[in-house]
């Protein structure tokens, strides 16, 4: 979602380099974006500024931004994980490359500075993956906890994305019609998703054994936290941990969906994507399924 923001002020070149990113970010925010959003632009402008070294803004030229995509495609970042298989290695140093040079550019642009940026393309989008029948009913299985199950369920019958999920309060969930009132989407919207009358069941044991009031979360758990879980779950149930995760179960819920009748239109809105062409990368999928019949 592009967002309008501000021009700089007439005297932007007269501050620091930090100063100036700081100024950016401060009309990025005044502008109605993320903290998320905000936190991505500064660690991708951070890590320009600390391959330019002591160069000022006002200075920078295009071979600057060409040199620092070209040692960060061939020596990677400073925070990069060594080792691992080097396909993979290089296509995730290539997906943050493409998103930082998005942001690169757009704050350069901002500055009136070389605005032809172009930015790096993204690799090819890995395969989907998503769990069996078999799998998901052996994660319930080895659930040790209701918080387990919860979890699992939630996930599945929803499709909301882990960060959703987590700001989810009692309050936003409605028992009685079996919805749940996502506030906190990606992109700063307002929608409402699903689940079944049985995992209603469910989730109100949960808010009675817990004593969670309205403004309780109903999964108290941080992100790290819920990963964790969903692991050792995985271990448990003997399921490929690499394979249980939360993105997993929602791109199993979209496939499921698809499998069952969904239209591709009212999937993109329950799933909260911004443009159906998103949505479509779970089509082909469904389109493995039809061959089989066929």
């Amino acid at each position: 979602m592009r967002i309008e923001i501000d021009p700089p002020p007439e005297d932007v070149f007269e501050h620091s380099n930090e100063e100036i990113v700081e100024m950016f970010l401060d009309s990025l925010f005044a502008a109605g974006a993320s903290e998320k959003t905000i936190k991505s632009y500064r660690v991708a402008i951070r890590d320009f500024l600390s391959f330019i070294g002591n160069k000022h803004l006002k200075d920078v030229r295009l071979i600057d931004v060409n040199r620092w995509k070209t040692h960060r495609l061939r020596s990677g970042f400073e925070k990069e994980k060594k080792g691992g298989d080097p396909f993979e290695v290089k296509r995730k140093r290539q997906v943050t490359l493409h998103y930082y040079s998005i942001f690169v550019r757009r704050f350069l642009k901002w500055l009136g500075l070389p605005s032809r940026v172009a930015t790096v393309r993204a690799p090819k989008r890995k395969e989907v993956q998503t769990l069996s029948a078999e799998e998901v009913a052996k994660l319930l299985r080895a659930s040790r906890d209701l918080l387990d199950v919860v979890i699992v369920r939630f996930l599945l019958e929803t499709g909301l994305r882990a960060e959703e999920a987590l700001n989810v309060r009692v309050r936003d969930v409605d028992f009685v019609n079996c919805e749940v009132r996502v506030r906190k989407g990606k992109y700063g919207g307002f929608r409402v998703v699903f689940f079944s009358r049985e995992l209603s069941e469910i989730l109100k044991l949960w808010v009675t054994v817990k004593s969670l009031g309205r403004d309780d979360r109903l999964i108290p758990l941080t992100y790290v936290g819920l990963w964790k879980r969903l692991k050792t779950l995985a271990k448990r149930a003997g399921v490929d941990p690499s394979k249980v995760r939360p993105h997993i179960l929602r791109h199993t819920f979209a496939t499921e969906a698809l499998r069952k009748g969904m239209d591709l239109i009212s999937l993109k809105n329950i799933l909260g994507h911004s443009d159906v062409k998103v949505t479509q990368i779970y089509t082909h999928l469904v389109k493995e399924d039809l061959r089989e019949k066929y």
